[in-house]
């Protein structure tokens, strides 16, 4: 699919499809858009009354125009009154799904400039029908063979190639996020994942270390080892580094939970819990590396490390038992009450880790809890940290993205439920308040960097049609670390 930004107007513009983008004061027509009418022989004022639409958000229409005419199509799609910038994401995704229903190989899109931002409204309407259009058909056995769209074109938006160019990395970090979380346990597994980070590696020229088990041994990295132990497959601990050409203003580090599946442990999930579902435990992975993708291509001035200690949480004669006490690699003890409390247990080693690199910032972003999902719902993740200026870091990134987080507190006071008679601490405490005991515990592993923890249970996947997430993995949170590492 090519994108092009060029300086023809809705009412020049000739093709298999346009698109209108149109707040509710525009549905009486005046100017431009009363000359494209009277061009069109009143098609366009006709879908306004036929349809009832009132240029509502989320509000869409389509019909074909009549023989003769430069346009096949005509689709608009409403703004309401909106001011933000996710909107013209999302009402171009609603284009491109016409697009497709409406059979159209070319699209021009005529949209309102947002906040005078030329820039920023190219790359939105990028983004957004670039990733609706995306589909996994990896395991299908049949080739999809319906119409696709070929060219769209933004109009009136010449000189926007730069933002063009930027949307397209960034959605190529997105949909190997999705891709990676999608893909079933038997396609996706420790060394398979490592894999797909080398080629990331050697096709960007990204520094990369890979420690093996051994390596973890001697580096004292008990928690990660001990959710580790009962798979056939061994773990790996990723480390991939970008590094710019000249000085970096900032170092950051971003640290991926990298479960490729969990079946729980002995504290074996029971059908009906989701275990079916487990694949996308690595969310959190997919996404540090699919941001990996994307920053390698944009080549900012910033450094950025992405972590990932990545194994399977599986049963075996081998299996950690719950009561076991494992040490991490701070040397802090753990007893282990909840072999399904794995995640927090892996990324305990992975943040100590990166707490050692000297780096400004770091955040951690894990499919952690489900008590996050039961607090935020499906499309909200929480950010929990001690620092004001990283959790305002991530807000505004958020804003930007339209990728929605909410900060949570860190409850000190909580953290008693986890205290452990014989070691320094349990992996899990009570059912109350159990994402905030899961940041808690995550924090005793954070020593000197500031960092900030996004649980991102629920956004990873979607059951239905979203805007621009089609049904199954989201990408969530790419765009939100790329725009936190360009800030």
């Amino acid at each position: 699919m090519k994108f092009n930004a060029i300086a023809t107007s809705a009412l020049e513009w000739t093709g298999d499809g346009l698109a209108l983008m149109l707040r509710e004061n525009e549905v009486a027509l005046s100017g431009d858009l009363a000359k494209l009418d009277e061009k069109l022989s009143g098609t366009l004022s006709e879908l306004i009354e036929e349809s009832q639409f009132e240029g509502k958000l989320g509000n869409s229409a389509a019909t074909r125009v009549g023989g003769g005419s430069s346009v096949r199509k005509l689709m608009i799609v409403g703004l309401g009154e909106s001011t933000s910038l996710d909107d013209w994401r999302r009402a171009s995704a609603a284009i491109a799904r016409l697009a497709k229903q409406q059979y159209c190989r070319t699209v021009g899109i005529a949209a309102p400039v947002w906040k005078d931002d030329a820039t920023s409204t190219a790359q939105a309407l990028v983004e957004g029908f670039e990733l609706a259009l995306h589909q996994d058909k990896r395991f299908k056995s049949e080739e999809d063979k319906t119409t696709q769209v070929e060219t769209v074109n933004l109009l009136g938006l010449e000189g926007e190639d730069g933002a063009i160019e930027t949307a397209l990395k960034i959605c190529s970090g997105v949909i190997l996020a999705r891709e990676l979380v999608a893909a079933p346990a038997n396609s996706i597994n420790p060394l398979t994942l490592t894999e797909t980070v080398q080629a990331i590696a050697n096709e960007y020229g990204l520094e990369l270390t890979i420690l093996e088990k051994e390596d973890c041994e001697k580096r004292g990295m008990g928690a990660f080892l001990g959710v580790a132990q009962a798979s056939d497959i061994p773990p790996k601990f990723v480390h991939l580094v970008y590094k710019p050409k000249g000085k970096a203003r900032k170092k950051l580090a971003i640290v991926g939970k990298g479960l490729t599946f969990d079946s729980g442990g002995l504290n074996l999930k029971p059908s009906g819990s989701g275990i079916e579902t487990m694949k996308i435990d690595m969310g959190g992975a997919g996404a540090t590396f699919g941001a990996a993708k994307a920053i390698a291509q944009l080549e900012p001035d910033v450094e950025v490390h992405f972590i990932s200690a990545i194994c399977e949480n599986m049963i075996s004669g081998r299996a950690m038992h719950p009561g076991d006490i494992l040490t991490a690699s701070n040397g802090k003890t753990i007893e282990v009450n909840n072999t399904d409390a794995e995640g927090r247990l892996t990324l305990a080693d992975a943040l100590v880790y990166a707490d050692k690199l000297g780096v400004d910032a770091m955040v951690d972003l894990a499919t952690l809890t489900g008590a996050c999902v039961v607090a935020l719902g499906d499309t909200i993740a929480g950010l929990w940290s001690p620092d004001d200026t990283v959790a305002e870091a991530f807000l505004a990134a958020s804003q930007q993205s339209g990728e929605k987080l909410w900060r949570m507190p860190l409850e000190e006071p909580y953290f008693e439920v986890m205290k452990s008679v014989h070691a320094d601490m349990k992996n899990t405490g009570s059912r109350a308040g159990g994402s905030i005991t899961a940041a808690l515990f995550l924090k005793q592993f954070v020593d000197k960097t500031p960092w900030a923890h996004l649980d991102i249970a629920a956004p990873v996947w979607t059951d239905k049609d979203n805007g621009y997430n089609s049904t199954g993995a989201t990408g969530f949170p790419v765009r939100t670390l790329v725009n936190w590492v360009l800030s």
